[in-house]
């Protein structure tokens, strides 16, 4: 892994959110509702951070040079 610290980062913020959404789908106050978009948000991010590249990191070092 070239850029594990924004992957690192992504799959944290992503989770803390999925995480809060399934608290939400167990717990029994129907004031907080489970939200499938939010979830699906959450794996966006994640996708974000496990694509993105860390700032020290080349494009060679990376593997996206020619």
């Amino acid at each position: 892994m070239k850029s594990w610290k924004t992957t690192t980062v992504g799959i944290l913020a992503g989770l803390s959110i999925i995480l809060a959404q399934v608290s939400y789908l167990l717990d029994a106050d129907p004031q907080t509702v489970f939200s499938l978009e939010v979830v699906f948000s959450a794996l966006g991010i994640m996708g974000i951070g496990f694509f993105a590249r860390d700032n020290n990191v080349t494009s060679e070092q990376a593997g996206a040079g020619a």
